[in-house]
């Protein structure tokens, strides 16, 4: 689907008056790129004289941005889909009150998977600007920008994903719900803001 489409083609159908890809697409696209750049730098790093120490750590990081690499490609179009959930059960006849019942159960039932969707690329995000802090911290100083700019990625795609939840969270009538995953935003939120402010106070240029 979106994912399997050019840099070129991915924008032409985020400019179009279609409403996927939006901003849940385009944070899970933000945080695959900070992923390749710290898979990069770990890359960067291994076999390189002066940090033959880190060779097993640098591995392992680099395989694990990878997994969430292609795992947020993936979310590109899961979003996506997401969304267009929501839209089917708007489309939803609503004649009788049978039909009615049976909608608004399907769109409490779809908004809920449509808020779930972000909030797992807000995790995965959260997770890579941990990982970038390590190359930062360890890997290779002449790709730390590269660093720098993945933990950015990183923090922008966490917060575009959060944003995306909390607009579905409004159309959700469970409460308990509700609250549980908004405890979960503050936390994350600011997580996020903290390792990023940390992370960047590091780099002297």
């Amino acid at each position: 689907m979106f994912a399997d489409l050019t840099i070129k083609e991915f924008l032409r159908e985020v400019v179009s008056r279609n409403p996927v890809p939006g901003g849940g697409s385009v944070a899970a696209l933000a945080g695959a790129l900070s992923a390749a750049l710290s898979e990069m730098v770990s890359n960067l790093t291994i076999g390189k004289r002066g940090y033959e120490e880190l060779d097993d750590e640098m591995k392992e990081i680099a395989l694990e941005t990878q997994k969430y690499r292609e795992k947020l490609v993936e979310y590109v179009d899961k979003d996506s889909e997401a969304y267009n959930g929501v839209m089917v059960a708007y489309k939803m006849p609503k004649e009788t009150e049978v039909e009615r019942d049976i909608r608004s159960i399907e769109l409490q039932k779809s908004m809920k998977h449509a808020a779930l969707v972000p909030l797992e690329i807000a995790h995965d995000t959260f997770h890579l600007i941990q990982l970038a802090g390590k190359l930062v911290r360890k890997g290779n100083k002449s790709a730390v920008t590269d660093g720098a700019v993945a933990t950015m990625m990183a923090r922008t795609a966490a917060h575009s994903a959060i944003y995306n939840v909390k607009v579905n969270l409004e159309s959700i009538k469970d409460k308990m719900f509700v609250n549980e995953v908004s405890e979960k935003l503050q936390t994350l939120e600011n997580e996020v803001d903290r390792l990023e402010r940390e992370i960047l106070s590091r780099i002297q240029l």
